[in-house]
């Protein structure tokens, strides 16, 4: 094989690591924005609950509402804490596809008997952000949970307020004969 052909397929073989790292570095970026969303409802949340605290037991629901809050506080400590986890998991699978681009040329270099290495660092990578992908998977479903038990406490708190014949009209449970949660 000629030289030139030889560099281009060095150079062709590092680039695949490089898509892999767009992925990371995409992955990375959505999950700092949803780690910082859950850090700002969080922060919403404790604004709220102390306010609920000072305003007193006269409130429409009130034990109720505090429970909710709680929950919901609980519910965004484990997502925050899944985030960070996926987190690290992405910056390892970045670090470690960086990593296989660099043994791919330093096989280039230093003959056959090192490609092994830069295999081995590329399926490592992957299986992180593999792993790192169902990590947000979990989270979501706790994200999805965590909205549903708060558009159940918002449909309660509705219904207290509403007359009851617009609640007969609005309501989804009303109109697909659901029987509502809680």
């Amino acid at each position: 094989m000629d030289p030139l052909s030889q560099a281009l397929a060095v150079l062709t073989a590092m680039i695949t690591p490089a898509v892999l790292i767009s992925a990371c570095g995409a992955l990375i970026l959505s999950t700092s924005t949803r780690l910082g969303r859950v850090v700002d409802r969080v922060r919403s949340l404790s604004d709220k609950f102390e306010e609920l605290a000072q305003t007193g037991t006269g409130l429409a629901l009130f034990e109720e509402r505090r429970a909710v809050i709680f929950d919901q506080l609980d519910r965004l400590t484990t997502r925050a804490r899944i985030l960070q986890r996926s987190l690290t998991v992405f910056y390892v699978a970045l670090g470690l596809f960086v990593a296989t681009s660099v043994a791919i040329g330093v096989v280039a270099f230093a003959g056959v008997r090192y490609s092994a290495l830069a295999v081995v660092l590329g399926l490592v990578g992957a299986s992180f952000l593999f792993y790192g992908s169902v990590i947000l998977i979990v989270e979501a479903r706790l994200s999805m949970a965590s909205i549903r038990a708060e558009m159940d406490f918002l449909w309660r708190l509705s219904k207290h307020y509403a007359p009851e014949d617009l609640v007969r009209q609005r309501s989804p449970h009303y109109r697909l004969n659901i029987k509502p949660r809680g």
